[in-house]
């Protein structure tokens, strides 16, 4: 039995040792060796999508894929037949992700954006200096009193909401069930309407799927108070980008931090490069799983004693 792990990665792959599987790394950006192509197993992170299309057609003997992505939108998107298990790296991004949601949304409120630009100009910028008024109700200028919505209550958000509160801010979170989650209330999305309104800062950490596709549309938008600011660490697929563009260039919405896109790269046609309160993330928020070796060995114990797997899709 194979095992095989990407370099794309450095993994300590003396923690994999000691299990029935061999071990052999492989380019994620290559076609699959051919005298690895009898593998069982298969370690996906950053693959191309020409590399998984290849696994996908020439890996008859496949069991169990283990993405180390939060949602592993590419693998399912690959090809690969039924019956093959796959398991996602929920959890191994939740600080990184839940510390840049944090840093756009300190940004927001205090405009650090604004500031890096006036320095680039040598300009001055006396309106974000000096005395200010103390948390206004017309602008979002501080996480204190401040009321966070979290769009998506999940691990990320449970590592996030005590940062926040810890700086004063007031969270609830919508989910697809309602409850409380460590001490935070998280509403169903049919609250929503009731919600937004209320809302100073709109964070989102949704999954793509086509049940959040545009989930934050024209409508929802228009529901959000003047000030609001939207920061984005989810997918890209779940608002309408246009839609936004729109709210910003009415001066609709108070501003937007987003680091997914629905195309990423951004095109360099897209709107909201010149959208004003905008900030573009280039996708910043994870990129470095934390616990990978972890993951892999605990769900590698579970597939040789042919019990369920954790993280399975």
């Amino acid at each position: 039995m194979k095992l095989l792990y990407p370099t794309s990665l450095e993994l300590d792959v003396k923690s994999l040792e000691g299990f029935a599987p061999t071990l052999h790394a492989y380019d994620v950006k290559a076609p699959i060796p051919d005298e690895l192509l009898d593998a069982e197993i298969l370690v996906t992170w950053t693959n191309s999508a020409s590399n998984l299309a290849d696994a996908a057609r020439r890996m008859p003997r496949l069991r169990w894929i283990q993405s180390l992505a939060a949602g592993p939108n590419d693998v399912l998107a690959a090809g690969f037949r039924d019956g093959i298990a796959v398991t996602t790296g929920s959890g191994l991004h939740d600080c990184t992700v839940a510390e840049h949601a944090l840093g756009l949304l300190l940004t927001a409120a205090r405009r650090f954006d604004e500031m890096a630009v006036s320095q680039r100009r040598r300009a001055w910028p006396a309106h974000l200096g000096g005395a200010q008024p103390d948390r206004p109700k017309d602008r979002f200028t501080t996480l204190r009193d401040a009321r966070v919505t979290v769009w998506g209550y999940g691990n990320i958000a449970r590592t996030l909401a005590p940062h926040l509160t810890a700086l004063g801010a007031q969270v609830v979170g919508v989910a697809r069930s309602a409850g409380v989650r460590d001490g935070v209330q998280v509403f169903a999305e049919d609250a929503l309407p009731d919600l937004l309104p209320r809302t100073d800062a709109l964070v989102m950490i949704l999954p793509g799927s086509d049940s959040t596709r545009d989930a934050l549309g024209a409508q929802r938008l228009k529901l959000l108070p003047r000030h609001a600011w939207v920061v984005n660490v989810g997918r890209g697929t779940s608002i309408d980008e246009d839609a936004l563009a729109d709210a910003l260039e009415r001066g609709e919405l108070g501003g937007a931090c987003l680091d997914v896109f629905k195309t990423e790269p951004l095109p360099e046609s897209s709107r909201l490069w010149d959208a004003p309160n905008l900030l573009v993330s280039p996708h910043a928020a994870g990129g470095r799983p934390q616990g990978a070796e972890e993951l892999i060995t605990y769900n590698l114990r579970l597939f040789l004693a042919g019990q369920e797997l954790k993280n399975a899709v």
